[in-house]
C-alpha cells in the first residue's frame, strides 16, 4: 500500500490576507507559519487593503523592532502608543457600515483587531486562524519557531521544514519559484525527496461596496460583503489545478 501523500505550504503570517492566502491554507494538510524570519516594514506582514469609494486604503500595524532590522516576525512588537487599533476599527466601521453583513461581521473583526498580545506574529497568526475555522477551513497549523533548531534559509530552510513535518507535496505561492529555484530546478525541495507544485489561483468576483469591482483585498472584504457562510465557498471559486514545476516555467513563458 502506498503511503498517503502529505501537503504542505509555508507562508508568513501577514496582516488581513487575501483570498488567494485563504485558498493555499484550505489547498493542504499542514499551514506553516514562518514565524521566525526577518520582519520587514511596509510589508504584508504589517499593511493590507480595504475598499473605500476612492479605491483601495493600507491599514497599516506600527511595529517596534528591539533588534533593529534583524528583528524576526516572533520578536517584532507592536506599538500601542499611536492607539492604531482604534483607528483601524473606526476606519473599518466608516467604509463597512452599509455592508450587507456589517452586523455579523463587524464584532468578530473588532475583537480580531482588540486581540490582547504585543506580538506581531501572534496577533497576525490569531487573526488568520481565527477566520479560517469561522468559514469553514480545517487545516493543521503550525509555526515554524516551534520546529526549532532549523538550519538554512530560503528554500534550503523550507526543505527542512517539510522534513521535519513529515510533508511530501509542498504547494508555493508562484512569487517564490525565482529563488526556489534559483540554482536548480526544484531546488532544494525536490532535492529532498518533496514534490514542488505552484499555487494556481485566479481570483474571484464578488459583491462589493463602491463599484468598479477590485480584486485583491483583504480577507475582510469578502467577508463583509458576502457573509461567513458563503465565504469559502465564493474563495474556492478562483481555485485552479496546481502547476507541477517542471511546467511551471513553461507555462508562464520564462
Amino acid at each position: 500500500m502506498s503511503r498517503k501523500m502529505t501537503t504542505c505550504a509555508i507562508m508568513q503570517p501577514t496582516y488581513n490576507p487575501w483570498l488567494g492566502y485563504f485558498d493555499l491554507i484550505d489547498r493542504v494538510d499542514t499551514f506553516v507559519f514562518l514565524d521566525n524570519v526577518q520582519v520587514v516594514k511596509r510589508s504584508w506582514q504589517v499593511r493590507n487593503r480595504i475598499k473605500t469609494p476612492k479605491g483601495e486604503l493600507f491599514l497599516t500595524i506600527p511595529i517596534i523592532r528591539p533588534k533593529g532590522q534583524s528583528t524576526k516576525l516572533n520578536e517584532a512588537l507592536i506599538d500601542d502608543t499611536q492607539h492604531w487599533r482604534r483607528k483601524h476599527i473606526k476606519t473599518i466601521e466608516f467604509y463597512y457600515k452599509n455592508a450587507k453583513y456589517f452586523d455579523e461581521v463587524f464584532p468578530f473583526i473588532k475583537g480580531l483587531i482588540e486581540f490582547p498580545t504585543t506580538i506581531l506574529s501572534e496577533f497576525n497568526i490569531n487573526f488568520i486562524t481565527t477566520i479560517s475555522k469561522k468559514i469553514g477551513i480545517t487545516t493543521k497549523f503550525i509555526k515554524a519557531s516551534s520546529l526549532e533548531p532549523l538550519e538554512g534559509k530560503k528554500d534550503v530552510l523550507l526543505a527542512n521544514i517539510c522534513k521535519k513535518i513529515n510533508c511530501s507535496k509542498y504547494i508555493s505561492p508562484q512569487g517564490s519559484a525565482n529563488y526556489l529555484e534559483a540554482h536548480t530546478p526544484g531546488g532544494a525541495i525536490v532535492s529532498s525527496g518533496i514534490d514542488l507544485y505552484y499555487h494556481n489561483y485566479e481570483h474571484p468576483i464578488y459583491n462589493q461596496l463602491y463599484p468598479p469591482f477590485i480584486p485583491y483585498m483583504g480577507i475582510i472584504d469578502l467577508l463583509f460583503n458576502e457573509g461567513f457562510e458563503k465565504a469559502l465557498e465564493i474563495i474556492k471559486t478562483g481555485r485552479r489545478p496546481e502547476i507541477h514545476y517542471t511546467e511551471y516555467r513553461k507555462i508562464i513563458g520564462k
